[in-house]
């Protein structure tokens, strides 16, 4: 029996997960997923793993932590995308969604329960839009203070110890430097040595009141376990590996384990630290990419992961037992993971001779149609992972093969690298991409005929600019929420972004001339191909008015250029109807130039 060939419906059909938690006792999992076609809170009842849901707001978690003792969970929902999030609670069989604390316009993070279950901590911007404060809210009197004022740069509180007498804020100064500070009895210490190169704290954790564990890159390229003592303010290099970042951790006290979630490139990798011994081992991973880790009192692990071939799913390890099951079973509809495309592992010469490492979706040759999309990823300070994206299967299942290069400022290749992009937006990135073009022409993988353009954030905004200045090389561009004018965009982000964006962009009066070249507004006489642009009008990140810039400048000059917004939608597509929306436009598009 024959039946016909997936539609891009069947590819974004898939079911995501945002964020997910475990009940104390490990009866219950609860997770924020689109299984109703828009992101709810659902469950499952362990060992069953029949789902019903919790929430019916129909809105996407930024924040979900449970009371110690099980009684209630803290939830943070934000409103179509603006990700102004506010936190709320939550009976574990769900229902109403009580207030806690809400102030429409303003985005409350990190939510800490006490142990006691009695108190909230969290950041906020409400009072301190720039720099952020940290906040002690007490649920039983409803009685708040603030414990933290953030200056010079956005603060986030991170961790309480033990007896919550003590806190470790994350000073952001930039995402490849950002400092970690213990504050305890009326004084504050600083978790890294004093120096004036910049390095990073990523992760970090009291194992006691006198023992804090946290990762950083301090004197080294990559990132490694170090420990504070805070009784003597020592730091000290516990464990490194060569060329891995390691980037989270979380502590089993009982064994006197370290758990480190690592990167490395395009993968990442799993630990166990055994403190008393010093040895560490590796684990076996469920996935090639690890979204989330979540260490029981029983010892037992819980992760979201997802691979290139399989979508978002929770999986267990039970401390008895060496290997992971499955707690749910998120798969694309109707398509086998056989019929699924693993990439192909590249690595080519830049211009300068830096190594750029990437990954080559081939399509089938029973389906190709010989067209190769270029995919810068967003960030820039991010990387494209061996991870599932439904854009891209759909893509290579229609016949496209898709090239995602991760250029100079990529993750997972040390902090000097990540470095590269800083203040160079529009050179040495813009230059990876077109080498990695050459190379697949030069090496057969691509036509110089039959290219294609796609990008989404950075992305976008890299889109436009190689279409504004290399648009010989492309048929068709696409940009998704990308910023077009870096004047502008520097001035709409966020208030806590705006101490980073000297180092990460540049100084709109010191680099103004560089800002002018590297903005793709200057270029619109060489934007001479059909376009498709897309955007959603909440994002908080890329404003609407970067997209409305663009796409009035070409209308003026006559170019053919198609323009989607979705009223309903931020930095990104949480509503399945859009996501099938957009991606069947984008189809549509590039189906008109094969």
């Amino acid at each position: 029996m024959q039946f016909q060939k997936p539609d891009v419906e069947q590819f974004f059909r898939t079911f995501g997960i945002q964020t997910f938690t475990i009940s104390p006792d490990e009866k219950q999992l609860v997770f924020s997923s689109n299984l109703s076609g828009k992101y709810n809170l659902w469950a499952m009842d362990l060992p069953n793993k029949f789902p019903y849901p919790l929430t019916f707001n129909d809105q996407s978690c930024h924040e979900l932590t449970y009371d110690k003792d099980g009684r209630f969970l803290i939830v943070g929902f934000d409103k179509d995308g603006d990700e102004n999030t506010q936190l709320y609670a939550i009976q574990p069989q769900g229902g109403e969604l009580k207030p806690i604390r809400k102030n429409d316009g303003h985005r409350h993070m990190i939510a800490i329960l006490s142990k006691d279950g009695k108190k909230l901590y969290y950041t906020s911007n409400k009072d301190n839009p720039m720099c952020l404060n940290s906040y002690c809210y007490n649920l039983d009197t409803e009685e708040e203070t603030i414990i933290n004022e953030g200056k010079q740069a956005a603060t986030y509180l991170t961790a309480l110890s033990p007896d919550e007498s003590g806190q470790i804020y994350l000073k952001h100064f930039a995402n490849t430097y950002s400092l970690a500070f213990l504050h305890k009895d009326g004084k504050k210490y600083r978790l890294t040595p004093e120096t004036e190169n910049q390095h990073t704290v990523s992760d970090s954790l009291f194992a006691s009141e006198s023992t804090i564990y946290l990762l950083t890159d301090y004197d080294d390229d990559f990132s490694y376990l170090a420990k504070y003592d805070v009784s003597t303010n020592q730091f000290s290099k516990v464990v490194s590996l060569e060329k891995e970042d390691f980037k989270s951790i979380k502590y089993h006290k009982e064994t006197q384990t370290i758990y480190i979630v690592s990167e490395k490139g395009v993968e990442d990798f799993l630990y166990a630290y055994h403190i008393e011994t010093g040895a560490l081992e590796k684990l076996k991973t469920p996935t090639s990419v690890l979204e989330k880790l979540i260490v029981t009192e029983n010892n037992n692990l819980y992760v979201l992961g997802r691979s290139s071939t399989s979508p978002f799913n929770i999986y267990k390890r039970s401390a008895k037992e060496d290997s992971w099951e499955a707690c749910t079973n998120f798969g694309v509809p109707g398509v086998s993971e056989e019929e699924l495309v693993h990439p192909d592992v590249i690595t080519y010469p830049s211009f300068d001779g830096l190594e750029i490492e990437a990954l080559f979706f081939k399509a089938k040759e029973d389906v190709s149609n010989g067209h190769v999309i270029l995919w810068p990823h967003g960030g820039p300070q991010a990387a494209e992972r061996k991870s599932f994206r439904a854009m891209f299967q759909s893509l290579v299942n229609r016949g496209y093969s898709v090239f995602a290069p991760n250029f100079r400022g990529s993750t997972g290749y040390g902090l000097a690298f990540t470095k590269m992009v800083e203040g160079d937006w529009g050179n040495g990135p813009r230059l990876d991409n077109i080498e990695g073009l050459e190379w697949l022409i030069k090496n057969g993988y691509a036509d110089r005929e039959k290219i294609l353009l796609l990008g989404g954030s950075y992305g976008g905004y890299m889109s436009l600019l190689l279409h504004g200045k290399h648009p010989e090389y492309f048929k068709a561009v696409i940009d998704i929420f990308g910023p077009s004018d870096l004047f502008s965009f520097i001035e709409s982000v966020p208030e806590h972004w705006k101490p980073v964006m000297n180092q990460w962009v540049g100084d709109p009066v010191k680099d103004r001339e560089k800002l002018i070249e590297f903005s793709p507004i200057t270029h619109l006489e060489g934007m001479i191909k059909p376009m498709l642009v897309i955007q959603g009008a909440n994002d908080p990140r890329v404003v609407k008015a970067e997209s409305d810039k663009i796409v009035k400048a070409l209308q003026d000059k006559g170019r053919e250029v198609e323009y989607l917004v979705l009223e309903d939608e931020g930095h990104g597509f949480s509503k399945k109807e859009n996501e099938i929306k957009v991606n069947r436009k984008i189809l549509e598009f590039f189906d008109r130039f094969i």
